[in-house]
């Protein structure tokens, strides 16, 4: 056979022939340099739209836009702010919107929520992570949306390593009714989901409804059933909130103070124009008072003001509401007397009726003397709304307040009467001669007890009002008195640890059979004589405020494994929970996420916005990568990462 010369172009052909034959096929190499770009572009795109999501999250902001069609001038937050980063990132807009493939654009409804459920996941699961094996207490609030469900919130408390209170919103569930057998499935399922214990369950916290607190079969009892530890405790500032409403209720002379008070803010906020006149009014008055040097400045005084509207849910804000009456009467006389003179119609005999009541010295006088009870209460109720507030110090604000009101009942009143006439004769509103006697209007003079101004408005209204509050407070926070919370008490270190009690603490571990067994109990007891004798002679335990000063002291002194025990009791007191804090913010929340224009948002949309959203701090450490792989892990997908 005739073979030709080595360079001929038979042999090239049959060389270029035969090394094709031995390297790869070209189609494979070429499927493998396409699926490394596109899974390179996809990674791109999925991370952009991570972004996006994180965004839109820590602002409470909406994903979803009225027309998101490629012709509108706004698509949504979502769609509008995936271009702004497109626009500004030369590999993105390669990837996203019109340049993605057209199965891996990313913008379907589904996918958005899948992107957002694996951030909520990725969250919760941090949450958890910190809590591990640790003691929790639970912490569960129900309401309704704007689209009339029943939502149930639930937070739960714990002591970190560092021995600081942490509160964490865990997630909202959508329940049909709100029996204590729904709520307990509720919480059933959500422990079974992430894996807790109920044996680590150490404290329950809810509202006083018959549902929650029922003794037969409200949730509070059906968790107890499956452990003992677990023991409820009644929002203390729920049982403030109870005392204050009862007081209202009970006494129609504050009552009947409070519905003219209600009517004076709305009469006066009807229209901008009444609120223009009152702004204006007030103004007036302020540079008066500063050209007669009377005025106090400084920075952040005197600022532009209104009248506070006080909310029924919460009766303390009307503290604000008659702060605001007191400080703007002036402005408010006018104003009512401008609506007056404006035209006889029906707002004008309304403002003549108020303005009549509102110039009487009954009504100064209540309402200086609730001023006086409800800035009582005031501190005591923003210190129980503290959520790393401690049992023990809230026991120990419900004494001070208590002891605050008896001083005020024996020994307040002629200083009250003393302001409520300076104020009087400020606004030229006729003062009573006390010694005369009391003529209550509209009633006959012939067959009514003759008693004296002073008797009526000292033994009448203001020994009965605080009476009334004091007994409210002693049978809301009876629980207090409970033989669990005295025994917490012990634990305080105020004053030199003079509420130290060795029986009581030796009490106290009995409580807890599940942590303390009888071996543990009899070291405790040699425990806390050496434990009190080193707390007591040493500097570093001086001059502490309460149980969460002493236990951070104990951990920085690395004194907690020594007194193994002991911090053991401290740890338990502080998962205990004081506040609705939390879970009522949550609600606060509700607002934002869930509002009139979003009120078909579905269940699990709701839940795993308000979670990230809440706890946002947590979320903003998640990195993009772990939501990637959360995501792509859900089910099969188009794209790989």
């Amino acid at each position: 056979m005739h073979v030709g010369p080595v360079g001929s172009v038979h042999n090239k052909a049959r060389e270029a022939a035969t090394n094709l034959m031995n390297q790869p096929t070209l189609i494979e190499t070429a499927v493998r340099k396409y699926s490394d770009q596109a899974r390179k572009a996809y990674r791109t795109c999925l991370n952009a739209s991570i972004k996006c999501t994180k965004f839109l999250f820590r602002q409470g902001l909406t994903f979803r836009g009225h027309d998101e069609s490629a012709t509108s001038s706004n698509r949504g937050n979502y769609s509008e702010l995936l271009q702004f980063i497109a626009d500004n990132d030369d590999k993105v807009r390669e990837v996203v919107m019109e340049n993605a493939l057209r199965n891996l654009k990313l913008l379907a409804s589904s996918i958005k929520k899948e992107i957002v459920n694996s951030c909520a996941l990725e969250t919760l699961d941090a949450i958890m992570d910190g809590i591990k094996d640790r003691f929790f207490s639970i912490l569960v609030d129900e309401a309704r949306d704007v689209s009339v469900k029943e939502q149930m919130a639930m937070v739960l408390r714990y002591v970190d390593d560092n021995e600081h209170v942490i509160e964490r919103f865990v997630g909202i569930q959508h329940v049909t009714d709100t029996t204590s057998s729904s709520l307990k499935d509720a919480i059933d399922t959500f422990f079974s989901r992430n894996g807790l214990s109920i044996s680590k369950l150490q404290g329950q916290g809810y509202d006083g409804a018959s549902n929650m607190r029922g003794e037969l079969n409200g949730l509070k009892t059906k968790i107890l059933r499956e452990q003992p530890c677990a023991y409820y405790v009644h929002y203390f500032a729920h049982q403030l909130q109870l005392a204050l409403v009862a007081v209202a209720k009970k006494n129609i002379d504050i009552a009947s103070f409070f519905a003219t008070a209600n009517s004076v803010v709305n009469h006066v906020g009807a229209s901008c124009k009444r609120r223009d006149l009152l702004r204006q009014q007030l103004q007036e008055e302020l540079v008066i008072a500063f050209e007669n040097d009377c005025l106090i400045t400084g920075r952040g005084l005197n600022q532009e003001t209104s009248l506070k509207r006080a909310d029924n849910t919460q009766w303390n804000s009307y503290y604000g509401t008659l702060i605001s009456i007191i400080s703007m009467f002036s402005s408010v006389v006018h104003v009512l007397q401008m609506v007056i003179d404006d035209n006889p119609n029906e707002s004008a005999g309304e403002a003549n009726k108020l303005m009549r009541e509102i110039r009487t010295f009954e009504f100064v006088f209540h309402l200086f003397l609730m001023k006086v009870i409800l800035g009582l209460t005031n501190d005591l109720s923003q210190a129980l709304q503290r959520k790393d507030q401690e049992i023990v110090n809230a026991m120990a604000l419900v004494k001070s307040c208590k002891e605050k009101l008896h001083w005020m009942r024996n020994n307040g009143f002629d200083a009250l009467v003393d302001e409520i006439s300076s104020f009087c004769e400020k606004h030229h509103i006729d003062v009573p001669n006390m010694e005369e006697a009391f003529i209550l209007p509209g009633r006959s003079r012939r067959n009514a007890p003759i008693k004296t101004n002073h008797h009526h408005y000292r033994v009448e209204l203001f020994i009965y009002v605080i009476d009334e509050q004091i007994t409210e407070l002693e049978d809301r926070f009876n629980e207090v008195n409970t033989e669990l919370l005295i025994c917490l008490a012990c634990l305080n270190p105020k004053d030199s640890y003079v509420a130290f009690d060795k029986p009581k603490l030796l009490r106290l571990a009995q409580f807890y059979p599940q942590d303390f067994s009888d071996e543990d109990r009899l070291a405790l007891e040699d425990q806390l004589e050496i434990y009190i004798h080193y707390v007591c002679s040493s500097s570093d335990f001086s001059q502490l405020e309460g149980i969460g000063d002493f236990a951070k002291k104990m951990v920085e002194t690395m004194m907690h494994q020594v007194f193994n025990y002991v911090y053991l009791l401290i740890t338990l007191s502080l998962v205990l929970p004081v506040a609705t804090a939390s879970v009522e913010r949550v609600f606060c929340v509700m607002n934002i996420v869930k509002g009139p224009l979003r009120n078909k948002i579905g269940d699990q949309w709701l839940s795993d916005s308000w979670l990230v959203y809440i706890e946002r701090d947590i979320f903003a450490c998640i990195e993009n990568e772990a939501i990637m792989l959360r995501f792509q892990n859900m089910k099969p997908r188009h794209g790989q990462l």
